[in-house]
């Protein structure tokens, strides 16, 4: 039976599933995190301990997701899982969460990261504004990063626009092209590094620089804490296959082995490459590695010598292009999924003809990815810190919506069941519960001191001590969803569009 013309296809293999999950999780963490996290934990059998936990967090994530995804393998996913556990309200604001900061400003950050990693493979040539400009005290400039910040943003949607089944291709082939440069550099260090030795593993930090890590951030709990958001940050993004559930293949099967299989990939290969980390380097050389430089470039010179430099700056370019395409072909299909519940724009919820691929909702996503790089290049990482603790808030809703459509929904078909049922997903909202808690904790000084400010009549330091401060600023943007909710809902109070 063909598909009409206004649906989606289910053009995503098991294997093209897999390289989104590896896709959107390996970028440029297995190459840069080892030193900050050796001067957080001190050993390298702590820094494998640590990958070791955030890999099994992430994997207890992903084997709730999967029964949700199999469950209902829509396009949207997290989005489709909010609506139906919480209501429409709290799928709208993950939609919102998503859409203007969590998904365009990743872009827009990977996008301008792109582009630095190119400059650096050219020896300088994108240097150099064509102008620059001020907005509300923020400096805005543009010059060759920006242009080709921009240019990757909207060849990478090109792409996209095509039909999903060649999105998919290319998707399996950016990620086997990751994979091989993690096993090359893993590989490369264990046959031909030059003073490795195996006792390196069994050595510690001693006296080692740790340029730009904290106090606070070095050993103990403190410590700890702070290399396992290093670690989570790393895996972050196994959860986007979901997005793109409507267009899998045999969903029901693919999804889960897509989530955890592409999960355990992961893990295995950060313990590859960061084992070997460790055999080339001591622990104290690995802590005194400049800010400039990489864990994974001083590994490579080992055995690439002066190449080496080019060679990580190569593949922290293609990895990056390669997270900016999964990123962009599952980030739409949620104001997709908005749009068809006449929650979003309505022209959004219509797919090319031809390709079969939600092209409106590709084009104003990356319209929305460019004006951040132009707003936001000279300090993108603005952007992913004001989402990554609201989008944890989400992680932990929809795993517990497990429970809740349990219960909503016991005669509802599941093809797959969640592995350690109801112990998994508790641990994984106990270390939830930990993450948002600890991170609050650390901010609420600064709250309690802009309360006092704006107590005290000075309420534009008080809300600019509020805003500059990425956590508070992060669940302020959700709180910020509910108005615009409230205005969407009584202009355009239509029912879902099926």
């Amino acid at each position: 039976m063909q598909p009409h013309k206004t649906q989606l296809i289910r053009g995503l293999s098991l294997i093209a599933a897999i390289s989104i999950v590896v896709g959107n999780v390996i970028g440029t963490g297995v190459f840069l995190k080892a030193r900050v996290m050796t001067c957080n934990v001190g050993t390298p059998k702590m820094v494998l301990f640590v990958y070791v936990i955030a890999g099994l967090l992430s994997l207890a994530g992903a084997l709730s997701y999967a029964e949700l995804a199999a469950m209902m393998p829509k396009a949207g996913g997290e989005y489709v899982f909010m609506r139906e556990a919480y209501g429409r309200p709290w799928g709208f604001l993950f939609g919102w969460m998503s859409f203007f900061i969590g998904k365009a400003g990743s872009q827009a950050a990977l996008g301008v990261q792109f582009a630095l990693f190119l400059n650096i493979m050219i020896g300088g040539a994108l240097a150099g504004d064509f102008f620059s400009t001020t907005i509300w005290g923020h400096p805005v400039p543009f010059g060759k990063l920006q242009v080709v910040a921009l240019a990757s943003i909207l060849i990478v949607t090109g792409i996209n626009c095509l039909a999903v089944k060649v999105s998919g291709g290319v998707a399996t082939v950016l990620s086997g092209v990751k994979i091989a440069l993690v096993l090359l550099v893993g590989v490369g260090a264990f046959l031909f590094a030059r003073n490795a030795d195996w006792s390196h593993l069994l050595m510690a930090n001693v006296g080692g620089t740790c340029e730009g890590v904290s106090a606070a951030a070095r050993f103990g709990f403190g410590g700890f804490i702070a290399a396992m958001l290093g670690a989570l940050w790393a895996y972050d993004g196994w959860n986007n296959v979901t997005l793109v559930a409507g267009e899998v293949q045999n969903p029901g099967r693919n999804l889960p082995r897509a989530l955890i299989g592409g999960t355990i990939l992961i893990m295995a290969l950060y313990l590859l490459a960061n084992v070997a980390y460790f055999y080339t380097l001591s622990p104290t050389e690995i802590a005194s590695i400049s800010t400039k430089s990489s864990v994974a470039t001083e590994v490579a010179k080992q055995f690439l010598g002066p190449l080496a430099i080019s060679f990580i700056a190569a593949a922290l370019l293609s990895s990056t292009f390669g997270t900016l395409h999964t990123s962009i072909l599952t980030g739409a299909r949620v104001p997709y999924a908005m749009a068809r519940d006449g929650l979003f724009l309505r022209s959004l919820s219509k797919v090319s003809p031809r390709t079969h691929v939600p092209t409106g909702a590709l084009v104003i996503q990356a319209i929305w990815a460019c004006i951040l790089v132009i707003m936001f290049s000279s300090s993108f990482d603005i952007l992913t810190d004001y989402a990554i603790f609201g989008l944890w808030i989400f992680y932990g809703l929809v795993t517990a919506a497990v429970f809740i459509l349990r219960r909503k929904m016991p005669d509802a078909e599941r093809p797959y069941r969640a592995w350690g049922y109801p112990l998994v997903p508790v641990l994984f909202l106990l270390a939830t519960a930990l993450i948002l808690g600890t991170t609050l904790l650390g901010v609420r000084e600064d709250f309690v001191n802009a309360l006092g400010m704006i107590a005290h009549g000075r309420v534009l330091s008080g809300v600019g001590m509020l805003a500059r401060n990425p956590p508070i600023a992060g669940v302020a943007l959700i709180a910020l969803g509910l108005p615009v909710y409230w205005i969407w809902s009584r202009m355009y109070p239509e029912q879902p569009a099926e």
